[in-house]
This record gives structure tokens, sequence and C-alpha cells, in this order.
């Protein structure tokens, strides 16, 4: 079994997929969604969102990170495809599931499930670009409102020579609301002979024994739930006991120090509680950490703020 990070727009960025890599369970990342429209990407622009394209295509924990692509150009994908396999991607993921409307607008995520046609073109583009030992994947939603065309869309994606496909068990429409739909899954994967990869609604040890069970993939990928539970991948590979707060405390310092080093620093405050807003779900003390930041805007009082709560000894 293989557990995946998801890819989350604004969400699981470089800084939280070296905390939670380090923290163990991971074999995989997918990047943020690098969005492809007519023109090629800059190396600048690919490090700005991938910087692990600058050691390997590797987390610091070692775990490697596809690099995933949004658009709706055959070409201008497969041409960014191909140089980003060059600067050394463990691999290619297209997106063909991202449900936000601004992405939507403009021809790319979810929208593309209304046209199998065009999906096999990107696909098949994009496999004919990129080096064969170089994986070529792609993440689908079950449909644009319905699951007419979700069948057609996963031959599709075969069809162009994908290597791997996950789904997401949800329709656009469905947006992240639950539950999601785990039999259509077992659909796909009786349908197509290439690997298909669980997705959707796993937030515990038995979500992910759940979703494996109904649908009889091996693998699965994690989203939310990894971001509300950082030890979640660990803990379905290990069954370790979850970590408790105190254990989870320098690892959130750890965090905000990075986005401080590598974004302006009055924005690392507003990323640090947007993650204590997710986890409020399974910690406590993260709600309480989240109110008690809530109005603090000074990115080095929060920092002295983790500091005390991490060393209350030496900062009292």
């Amino acid at each position: 079994m293989r557990l995946i990070l998801a890819p989350m727009e604004g969400l699981a960025d470089h800084s939280l997929r070296d905390i939670l890599t380090r923290l163990g369970g991971i074999d995989l990342c997918v990047a943020e969604f690098v969005r492809v429209t007519n023109h090629l990407l800059t190396e600048k622009v690919l490090l700005r969102t991938v910087p692990e394209l600058a050691s390997g295509g590797c987390t610091r924990a070692g775990v490697p990170v596809r690099v995933q692509l949004l658009g709706s150009d055959p070409v201008c994908l497969a041409e960014n495809a191909a140089f980003i396999a060059s600067l050394g991607a463990p691999g290619i993921d297209l997106n063909f599931g991202c449900p936000a409307p601004k992405v939507n607008s403009h021809g790319g995520g979810a929208v593309l499930l209304q046209y199998p046609e065009q999906i096999h073109a990107i696909v098949a583009a994009t496999r004919r670009a990129v080096p064969k030992h170089i994986p070529v994947t792609a993440k689908m939603r079950l449909g644009l409102e319905d699951t007419s065309l979700t069948l057609d869309c996963a031959r599709a994606i075969e069809a162009g020579g994908a290597d791997e496909l996950t789904v997401h068990a949800r329709t656009k429409t469905d947006r992240y609301r639950p539950p999601a739909r785990w039999e259509w899954l077992a659909h796909i994967r009786e349908t197509v002979k290439l690997p298909v990869v669980a997705n959707g609604e796993v937030w515990t040890p038995q979500d992910s024994e759940k979703i494996r069970h109904v649908s009889g993939c091996t693998d699965v990928m994690i989203g939310r739930g990894a971001i509300v539970r950082p030890d979640l991948m660990r803990r379905i590979k290990t069954g370790d006991e979850a970590m408790h707060w105190p254990e989870l405390l320098p690892w959130v310092l750890d965090f905000y120090d990075q986005l401080r080093a590598r974004m302006d620093q009055r924005h690392a405050p507003g990323r640090l509680k947007q993650w204590l807003g997710m986890m409020r779900v399974a910690y406590p003390e993260a709600e309480a950490l989240h109110r008690t930041l809530r109005t603090e805007r000074d990115p080095v009082a929060v920092g002295k703020m983790l500091e005390d709560m991490l060393n209350p000894a030496i900062h009292r």
C-alpha cells in the first residue's frame, strides 16, 4: 500500500510537505497545481511552487514530489511537461478535478470532464512529450454535475497512455460535501487496467481501511485528513497511537519558522492560522492557540508566543 499526499492549492505547500513527510508514512506527494496557459513556464516560476525540483524532486525526507499541471491546451501542456521533466521531476500529474470556479471558467480542472476526447488528447500529448521512465499520471473527479461520463473519462485517460489514475470520489458540484462515493472507485477500477488510487473523505486509519475495502484499490491519496491530523499517514502505516499536542507543537514552530524564512513575513501568521484552523477538528489546543493568535499580525510576536509555549520554563 502506498499513501500519497494530495495536491491542495494554497494549503499543502512546500513547507507543509516538508513537515508532513518528515513526520512519516507518506510515500509520494503531488504538489499544488501549476497553471499552464499559452507559454512555456520558467524554471523560476516552477521553483516557486515546487522548490523540491532543486533537490532531486524530493522533500527533505526523501519523498518524491510529482508536479501537477492544470490547463486545457494539449500542446502547451506537453511542452511544459517536457521542460519540467528535464528539470528532474519524478513525475507529471494532470489535473482534471479542480472544482474552483475561477479555474473552471478558464477551461481547466473539473470542467474538462465534459470532454473525454480533450482529456485523451491532453494525456496522449503529455505522455509522448515526457521520457518513458517518468510517470505521467492523472487525477479526476467523478464528473462535473453527474456521473454520466465518469467511465468515458477514465477510459480516455487510460487510452492516452497514463501510468496511473487517482479518482476523487465526488463530482465537481459535490465539492467537498460528505459522503464521498467510494463505490464508484470500484466501478472505475473494474473498467480500466491502469492502477487506480482511491481519494476522498479519509480522516482516520479506519477510513483508510474502509475505502480500500469498498474500492478494491491498494493505494490511497489523502488530502485534508492529513492536514487536520499531521500524523495520520504514519498511524495508518505503523498502527502508532495519535500524537499528543505537546509532541506536535515543535513541528508547528518548525513550520512557522520555514514560512518566515521563505515568504514575506507579514503573510506568515495568516498561513499558520490557516493550518491551526484546520487542526481544531482534532486538537482542542489548536483551537485555543488559534483564538490566542486570531488578532495578532506581528510575525515576530507570533513566533515568540510559539516559543514561549514550547519552552515555558525558559521564557518565564
